[in-house]
């Protein structure tokens, strides 16, 4: 595997192979498996994997998030290396942002629900360091996880406003034995704290099977009862369009049902999504 810590050097390696598909992973590191079906995916997919690890500064909210961020770059590498990774791509900040100028993007009614809700100004960074990573590598595909619903949506309606031709490839979420979707964070959790996780996907599927007998509000106050037993604290359940995002208070106000929610267990806090129901052929 090759690893790349300047733009340049990088660029000169992709026009050297400017003829070949790339499929392009982006993500802060600390990987797991989640972000290693990534990786496959792509690998089956285009000629030249690519991965970057950048833990960007412009998408964190509060400063100890960023502080506290996992960062485990010598594990990394070698999982990298064992699954074939073709290339590392390992900017520094100010490799990836030298004039220390950002833009303001609208997404409109994406970005102002629940994650943009709650951490404004991150799908704006989140955008700033996508449109960067894509000028740079130019993607013929770009891989992202499920887990981030929202921001899956949020790159999809990017890659449009800016007229680009990377194809955005949304792909499942990878749990724990347990049910816990995976993530960077729960490197943060003690084995105690991981067990007690667990409740938020059981809830989330005790939603789904008991959709046709419960109502919306029967549904959030299961789940915050559920969450709170287990001693976390709930920041938000939402159920909304799984394309618009928009919130629903009746199950029959769409055909595509998504549950959305974020819950706080110690410093850590944990998204995670299931559809409830989807009669569409397609989903973001």
């Amino acid at each position: 595997m090759l690893v790349f810590k300047s733009v340049n050097e990088l660029k000169q390696f992709l026009f050297q192979n400017k003829h070949k598909t790339i499929g392009f992973v982006p993500t802060m590191g600390a990987l797991h498996q989640g972000h290693l079906s990534l990786i496959n995916q792509s690998k089956n997919k285009a000629e030249l994997t690519i991965c970057s690890i950048f833990v960007n500064p412009i998408q964190f909210n509060k400063p100890e998030d960023l502080e506290n961020y996992p960062r485990t770059i010598e594990r990394d590498i070698q999982l990298l290396e064992d699954v074939a990774c073709d290339v590392l791509f390992l900017p520094s900040v100010n490799e990836m942002y030298p004039t220390k100028q950002y833009k303001n993007y609208d997404f409109g009614t994406l970005a102002t629900v629940m994650e943009g809700e709650h951490r404004p100004g991150h799908f704006n960074g989140v955008a700033n360091v996508i449109e960067r990573f894509f000028d740079i590598i130019q993607p013929t595909y770009a891989f992202f996880g499920e887990k981030d619903f929202q921001q899956l949506a949020i790159v999809k309606d990017l890659t449009k406003q800016l007229g680009l031709s990377t194809e955005i490839i949304g792909c499942p979420i990878l749990r724990e034995n347990n049910g816990l979707a995976m993530s960077s964070r729960n490197e943060r959790l003690t084995a105690e704290e991981r067990n007690r996780a667990a409740i938020i996907y059981r809830s989330l599927i005790q939603i789904k099977n008991n959709q046709k007998t419960s109502t919306i509000e029967q549904a959030k106050k299961m789940f915050k009862t559920a969450v709170e037993q287990e001693k976390m604290n709930l920041e938000y359940i939402e159920f909304a369009d799984g394309t618009t995002l928009q919130p629903i208070k009746e199950w029959n106000e769409t055909n595509y049902c998504v549950a959305f929610v974020t819950v706080i267990i110690g410093k850590v806090r944990l998204i995670d999504n299931l559809t409830i129901y989807s009669n569409v052929t397609s989903t973001p």
